[in-house]
């Protein structure tokens, strides 16, 4: 106690905040950083659960080796989700900035539109997800099913013959049709997105819109000249957060692999392809930073 009243008020503030975020360490400890180590360490064994406690064997590289060169299921379903990847980005950070602009701009409702676009961020999980995209079963029957048909449409058949056009190959119509042909999920994948662009654009200084009306600037120019400079650390935060967010979803089909392969008990073969699947998000993720951070542009 006399040590305590001898300390400085820095000091004690100090221990305070140590003491605040004990907890939280000891928590991290105990159930994020043990279990992320011995996962990894699953990954080289062949683990098999036994009464009371997990046998494990050492088998090396051996379960990484599988996943890549005998499990076809899991490289396939690798590919398809880097090709999801790649289609769906684009159009989530256009589409979320085009309605960001939108919803920036004064008009009557615009509290109600940017709750509305705010939605997805409250209700991403859980049974109302569920219902919604048509994952809910009950009884094994899809109970909705129906619901979550409300928003499919082939609209870009129906659009391509409206206006007169014909003769786009097979595959370029396919991919128009899969990516507009669930408007529901597109929007439901936007609303962190739409949010953190709707920050940056209100963080664009009045003097930047002033000078540019005094030049005469049009609203082209004015979105590229000014606006897309300085929302475009933002650009590179959504893009981020939209590859993990993609790679993560719990309807991926390797996450869904991941998981089919854990509850058949073969934890170390499971650690091995979730571990192989988080280097290649890094490997992505460094790409992106890569090309990005040459297109970023900062205000010093």
């Amino acid at each position: 106690m006399k040590r305590m009243a001898k300390m400085s008020y820095e000091k004690k503030k100090g221990l305070y905040g140590y003491g605040f975020i004990a907890l939280w360490f000891v928590g991290a400890l105990m159930f994020f950083i043990i279990p992320v180590c011995k996962s990894f360490y699953y990954s080289f064994n062949n683990v098999q659960p036994e009464t009371g406690y997990l046998l494990k064997s050492w088998v090396g590289l051996d379960n990484y080796k599988r996943a890549f060169m005998t499990d076809p299921t899991y490289r396939q379903y690798l590919v398809s989700a880097l090709e999801d990847m790649a289609m769906n980005l684009p159009i989530i950070i256009i589409f979320s900035m085009f309605v960001a602009i939108i919803i920036n701009q004064k008009f009557r409702g615009r509290t109600f539109a940017r709750a509305v676009f705010f939605l997805p961020v409250i209700i991403a999980t859980g049974p109302v997800y569920a219902i919604i995209t048509g994952n809910l079963e009950t009884n094994g029957n899809n109970s909705a099913e129906q619901f979550s048909t409300m928003f499919e449409t082939d609209m870009v058949d129906q659009l391509l013959e409206f206006v007169g056009i014909y003769g786009f190959g097979s595959s370029f119509t396919e991919m128009l049709t899969e990516i507009t042909s669930d408007i529901l999920n597109l929007v439901w994948k936007c609303g962190i997105q739409i949010i953190i662009f709707l920050s940056a654009l209100q963080g664009i200084p009045t003097s930047a819109k002033e000078a540019a009306a005094i030049e005469g600037a049009t609203s082209w120019e004015f979105f590229w000249k000014i606006t897309l400079p300085y929302v475009s650390p933002m650009i590179l935060v959504n893009i981020v957060y939209t590859v993990i967010d993609t790679f993560t979803d719990p309807t991926n089909e390797v996450m869904t692999r991941v998981l089919e392969v854990q509850s058949d008990w073969q934890y170390g073969y499971s650690a091995a392809m979730a571990w192989s699947y988080f280097a290649i998000i890094l490997v992505a993720l460094g790409i992106i930073f890569a090309i990005m951070n040459k297109l970023v542009w900062y205000d010093d």
